[in-house]
């Protein structure tokens, strides 16, 4: 049998189609029921669907009468508020293309983005750094446009470019990737297929607006079926999210790892009666973290697998849980393989997890580099450059990346499986694997962790070893302050051997 799944065709997206049409199709139906509200410690801003369709809708208009034409890029410089959604789908409404970036960049990472992308306008935040090159609106005149008459929806081919996105970069230089309209109806497959998603849920994402995690997850999938989405206001720290999901009787939670270790990590969580469960995305999450949460909260967390070029199309769901050490299983729907140099693997084999390319979800291709695109195909399949095996129960387990892999004499090691074990030594706050050249041509596994007092390192050996064949073992401990993440809270394992103290001797 081979790693590959037969999946029944998901209906194909209607057509003509609009991408922010679609995800407010509830409006007329529920005009009055909060679609979203901004919470913090003393305020709590609601909008509902019907202000929200308007203010999308009028911002349309605004954007037209500032000149702009269908087709023409917009680059999103705004913080973490209601601001960016409206202006996001405002954008897309009228035909242009929203290019949301994360507001921590700096002017010269800015810089870079105009000159490739070439935006008609950029829509700026005063507070958050940009770049010339791109005509200016700026957020007064932005909230302005809510106000207009709105205008109609730009209906069209379904496969037309909708919006761009960058990659985190983990892998490299951040790339752009351009996704068709018809990606966002792709997202039903995760509804029952991670989600458990419902029109009375109250669903808080932690996590900034650039990321398609959060825009999607957070917002466009919870206002696509009619659902309410708390945001944490800007600034909120991860041990206050207990509070407002408790406060406002949220009903699921969605977070990358990092901010469900920092949660338990920074207080006593408070009861949670409404939680049915949490959502994991971003990085693979740890099972002890998993753990932790089940007996803090008494819910479990179900984890997706995606990236940039096709969002989630792995996960472990309500309907279908999965092992701890698993990401889940293809949802349904999902053309999936484990793929190697000759197609497709036999089931328990390693190779790269694969999504087919007629999948509804996948990148139209990287903006101006369709070298870069093919060279992403293997066949039918596209590459993520993920190890993983697929077992005979469709499970598919994730080993790292492919270019994160390891060498230990010869062997292939993933930093991953290393992480899993060290990361429940007595503690243990946080780790990280990495290999790192310790002199000219000597290159070993190196654990890097965090952890409230340092730890004894023979300890450590001494826990590892019955646990981990010889050559997976790492051969140094060393304590740091905190891992090296991106804004997303992703790990940045290339960073970690910058961590290496000179004249530290490995074992």
């Amino acid at each position: 049998m081979l790693s590959v799944t037969d999946p029944k065709p998901f209906p194909p997206c209607p057509n003509p189609f609009n991408m922010a049409a679609y995800v407010l199709g509830r409006a007329d139906v529920m005009p009055d029921k909060v679609a979203v509200a901004v919470v913090s410690d003393t305020h709590v801003e609601r909008m509902s669907y019907g202000q929200l369709v308007s203010a999308v809708r009028g911002t349309g208009a605004g954007l037209l009468q500032a000149g702009c034409v269908p087709g023409d890029k917009i680059l999103l410089r705004l913080g973490n508020t209601i601001d960016f959604p409206i202006a996001y789908l405002g954008a897309l409404g009228v035909g242009l293309v929203p290019i949301p970036t994360s507001a921590v960049l700096k002017a010269n990472e800015v810089a870079e983005i105009i000159a490739q992308m070439q935006p008609r306008i950029t829509l700026r935040d005063p507070e958050v750094a940009s770049a010339p090159g791109a005509p200016e609106i700026g957020l007064a005149t932005l909230r302005a446009m809510r106000t207009l008459p709105p205008a109609p929806w730009d209906l069209g081919d379904p496969e037309r470019l909708g919006y761009v996105v960058y990659t985190s970069g983990t892998a490299g230089m951040p790339r752009a990737v351009g996704h068709a309209h018809r990606a966002i109806w792709a997202r039903q497959m995760m509804h029952q297929g991670w989600y458990g998603l419902q029109q009375n849920d109250v669903l808080m994402h932690a996590g900034a607006f650039n990321w398609t995690y959060t825009l999607g997850t957070g917002l466009m999938d919870p206002w696509s079926v009619g659902a309410t989405a708390l945001i944490p206001a800007p600034g909120t720290p991860p041990e206050a999210l207990g509070a407002f999901l408790d406060w406002h009787r949220g009903t699921l939670f969605a977070a990358a790892p990092g901010v469900y270790r920092q949660m338990l990590a920074r207080g006593t969580l408070p009861p949670l009666p409404t939680l049915r469960h949490g959502l994991s995305a971003g990085e693979k999450l740890p099972p002890t973290t998993q753990e932790a949460w089940m007996q803090a909260t008494g819910t479990p967390i179900f984890e997706a697998y995606g990236l940039s070029e096709c969002s989630t199309f792995i996960s472990s769901s309500p309907d279908a849980p999965c092992a701890p050490d698993a990401l889940g299983r293809p949802q349904p729907g999902r053309h999936v393989a484990i793929v190697g140099a000759h197609g497709p693997v036999p089931l328990e084999d390693v190779g790269d997890i694969s999504v087919h390319r007629s999948d509804p979800g996948l990148m139209l291709g990287y903006v101006n580099h369709p070298e870069e695109t093919h060279a992403r195909f293997q066949g039918e399949w596209f590459l993520t450059g993920d190890l993983g095996r697929m077992s005979a129960d469709g499970q598919i387990r994730y080993l790292g990346r492919n270019d994160d892999m390891m060498n230990a004499g010869g062997y292939r090691v993933s930093p991953i499986e290393v992480e899993a074990v060290v990361s429940k030594a007595q503690g243990v706050a946080s780790v990280g694997v990495a290999e790192v050249e310790v002199k000219p041509g000597v290159r070993v596994i190196v654990a890097f962790y965090t952890s409230d007092t340092p730890l004894d390192e023979d300890a450590l050996h001494t826990y590892v070893q019955p646990k981990l064949a010889p050559y997976k073992h790492p051969r140094a401990y060393i304590r740091i302050d905190q891992m090296p993440t991106g804004a997303n809270g992703k790990l940045q394992r290339r960073r970690l051997p910058l961590f290496w103290p000179k004249n530290t001797k490995a074992h």
